[in-house]
C-alpha cells in the first residue's frame, strides 16, 4: 500500500524558522566544490579590512646610538560581502518525490528515508548555491541585475580590475602571461614555468594551481606521455605539478571551464565572506500559489584575496596570442 507524505504550510514555515541558520548556510555547502580550496570567514556584513603587515627591521652589529626606524607596511583589502536574496516557487510534492528517490539527507542528522519538512526546503535552499559556484570567479557586481553573477566581484573581476590600476603585473612579479596557450603536448612545461615563475616565498608555500578542468586534463594527458616509463607513474592523474616537491595541488574547477585566468596561491590567501547570524539574514516560507510554495531567503555573500602581494599571489594568464 502506498503511503502519501504530505505537510502543511505551517510545517513548513515553522521549519524554516527553526533551522533558519542551517538551512542559510545550504548554498555554502553546495559550493564546496570550490570553496573547499579557499578559506571562509563567517559573520561579515557588508565591508570587512583585512590587512597584511610587513617589515624591513633587522638586527644590526650593536650601537649604543641606535635610534628607532619605521619600516612596518601595513596593506589594506576589502571583503565586501553582498546583500542579496531570491524568491523560489517549488511544488512541494515534486520535491519529496525526488528526496524519496534519492534517500537523501541535507542537514545530517539521519532522516535518510522518509522526508520532512526542513529537508525539502533543505533541498531547494541547496540548489541556490549551485549558481554562487558557477560564478564565484567570474561575477561581476550590478545592482540592477537578476542573478548571482550579479551579486559580487568574483576572484578574476577583482583579479582584472587590478591589473587595470597596475598592482598585478608582470613587473611586480604577480602576473604571469603564457602566451602560447596550452596543449597537452606541453601543459606539465607550462605548469613547471608557473611554479618556476613564483616569488621564492610563494614556492616554498603549501598552495593550490586554481585552474581550469582543460587545463588539467591537458597536464594529465601530457604527464601520461612524458613520463609513462617512469615507475613511479602509478596513476594516470596526478594531484600535485612536477617540480614543486609536492606544494603545489592542482585545483581543478567547474567554474572555470574554459577560463584562461588561473591563480597560484595558498588557501588561506583566497577569502569568502558570508553571514548567516544576523537577522537581517532570513528564509522563510510562504503560499502564494495553489500547488506552489514560495522560498524566501537573504543572504550575505562576497570574495576577496587576502594579498595580491607576489609572496601570496600569481595571476596566470593562458591566453594565447596570435
Amino acid at each position: 500500500m502506498a503511503h502519501t507524505i504530505s505537510f502543511s504550510d505551517e510545517d513548513y514555515k515553522k521549519a524554516a524558522e527553526k533551522w533558519r541558520k542551517q538551512l542559510l548556510l545550504l548554498p555554502m555547502f553546495a559550493c564546496q566544490e570550490s570553496l573547499r580550496f579557499m578559506t571562509g570567514i563567517p559573520g561579515v556584513r557588508g565591508k570587512l579590512h583585512v590587512g597584511t603587515a610587513g617589515s624591513k627591521a633587522q638586527f644590526a652589529p650593536y650601537k649604543a646610538s641606535r635610534t628607532s626606524s619605521s619600516t612596518t607596511d601595513v596593506t589594506y583589502r576589502e571583503l565586501e560581502t553582498f546583500f542579496g536574496n531570491v524568491c523560489e516557487d517549488f511544488e512541494p510534492n515534486s520535491v519529496i518525490t525526488t528526496l524519496l528517490g534519492e534517500g537523501a539527507s541535507f542537514l545530517g542528522d539521519g532522516q535518510k528515508n522518509a522526508p520532512s519538512a526542513k529537508l525539502v526546503i533543505a533541498s531547494v535552499a541547496k540548489s541556490l548555491g549551485e549558481e554562487l559556484h558557477n560564478v564565484i570567479f567570474s561575477a561581476k557586481r550590478n545592482e540592477g541585475g537578476d542573478t548571482s553573477a550579479d551579486l559580487f566581484n568574483g576572484f578574476t573581476t577583482i583579479a582584472d580590475s587590478e591589473v587595470t590600476a597596475g598592482n598585478i603585473s608582470e613587473a611586480k612579479g604577480n602576473l604571469y602571461k603564457v602566451t602560447t596557450g596550452f596543449s597537452e603536448a606541453d601543459a606539465v612545461d607550462v605548469a613547471k614555468a608557473i611554479e618556476r615563475k613564483a616569488h621564492p616565498k610563494l614556492r616554498a608555500m603549501k598552495k593550490f594551481l586554481y585552474c581550469s578542468p582543460e587545463f588539467a586534463d591537458a597536464y594529465n594527458d601530457a604527464y601520461l606521455l612524458t613520463h609513462g616509463g617512469i615507475s613511479y607513474n602509478t596513476k594516470f592523474e596526478q594531484a600535485y605539478v612536477e617540480g614543486s616537491s609536492n606544494k603545489t595541488t592542482l585545483a581543478p574547477l567547474p567554474c572555470l571551464a574554459g577560463s584562461t585566468k588561473f591563480f597560484l596561491a595558498p588557501q588561506s590567501n583566497m577569502l569568502y565572506g558570508y553571514d548567516n547570524m544576523s537577522d537581517v539574514e532570513r528564509i522563510q516560507v510562504d503560499r502564494f500559489k495553489p500547488w506552489f510554495l514560495t522560498l524566501s531567503a537573504a543572504i550575505f555573500f562576497g570574495v576577496q584575496f587576502y594579498s595580491i602581494d607576489p609572496r601570496m599571489l600569481l595571476m596566470v594568464d593562458v591566453t594565447k596570442q596570435g
